[in-house]
């Protein structure tokens, strides 16, 4: 197999081969057809703090994953050989592709069969993987976290690849949501997908007092923002991890009787209900599709915010 192996901190991806996974008991191989580049992958290869989130190294990096599986593990009875699956990142066995084993940065990847998804008809392998993580982590910070519902008022601040599918689910669920991003392509999207309005910064939606406000950017101003524009007794989530540390009003919150919650990840249900919705036709992920040999300079385009939606890498294309 072939693989992008992270080795440290600002050190480029290296393209290694290696023997392919042996298959264990509890667990499958899985043949990648698709895998999801994230933010977060940035942060891991810019970032030291991430480190004590990974395992071993080095290990081939990629957590949203989406295949077809080529071998079975003893005492695995659930799947089968041919079987369309996807990854959940934050399974129950606790433990991520790409962070504590080898991930979908490479051609086959070895993963317990407790976390996988059935990938249904009506869901492509690009949206599938797409919908690990980014349709995951949106869902729940929209409807767990968040506790959005039809006729509540929303902002939501960065229309990347989590915020626009968050945005179109929001909408789809009959709620009212204005969107605030400094892109002007993601400003774009937003409007294409329904939003009510769509502004740069977010304290041009204080006067819509917002039940909601969910942060994907998470870049220290968005998140004190985002609090001093929420509206009386309302919530905001943060999910971005643009900076890991920001400085908040407290007085606008504690006026406000606002609440901070941190949403990460999701479970397996939140994908199964991300793929319900885009087998139906409710959510329509905007993609950018790349080649396997093209992932690194995926991840800039990344760093360079240079990417509308979701990236992901098609394996055989």
């Amino acid at each position: 197999m072939k693989g992008w192996q992270f080795v440290g901190t600002n050190e480029p991806l290296e393209l290694i081969e290696k023997a392919d996974p042996v298959v264990e008991a509890g667990k499958v191989v899985i043949d990648v057809k698709v895998a999801g580049l994230c933010h977060s992958d940035v942060g891991v290869l810019r970032d030291p703090g991430w480190l004590e989130l990974l395992g071993d190294l080095p290990i081939i990096m990629g957590h949203e994953v989406a295949g077809v599986i080529s071998e079975i593990g003893e005492g695995v009875s659930d799947f089968k050989v041919g079987d369309k699956v996807a990854v959940c990142p934050t399974g129950p066995s606790k433990t991520t592709p790409g962070y504590h084993y080898d991930g979908g940065f490479g051609t086959k990847v070895l993963a317990p069969a407790e976390d996988l998804i059935l990938i249904p008809d009506g869901v492509s392998f690009a949206q599938a993987a797409a919908g690990t993580d980014a349709g995951m982590t949106s869902y729940n910070a929209t409807f767990t976290k968040g506790g959005v519902e039809a006729g509540m008022t929303v902002g939501m601040i960065g229309i990347g690849g989590l915020g626009q599918i968050a945005l179109e689910a929001a909408l789809a669920k009959g709620a009212k949501v204005y969107a605030i991003d400094t892109n002007p392509n993601a400003r774009a999207l937003a409007e294409e997908l329904g939003a009510t309005a769509v502004f740069e910064n977010v304290k041009e939606i204080s006067n819509y007092q917002p039940d909601v406000i969910i942060d994907f950017a998470g870049f220290d101003i968005t998140t004190r923002e985002a609090l001093e524009s929420v509206g009386f007794q309302g919530k905001v989530v943060l999910v971005g991890m643009g900076k890991l540390e920001t400085t908040i009003n407290v007085t606008s919150m504690i006026t406000k009787q606002a609440t901070l919650v941190g949403s990460n990840g999701g479970t397996k249900e939140d994908i199964v209900a991300v793929y319900d919705m885009i087998a139906k036709g409710q959510l329509h992920p905007k993609i950018t599709e790349i080649t396997f040999d093209e992932i690194p300079e995926g991840i800039q385009l990344l760093e360079d915010n240079k990417v509308t939606g979701r990236l992901v890498a098609v394996m055989d294309r």
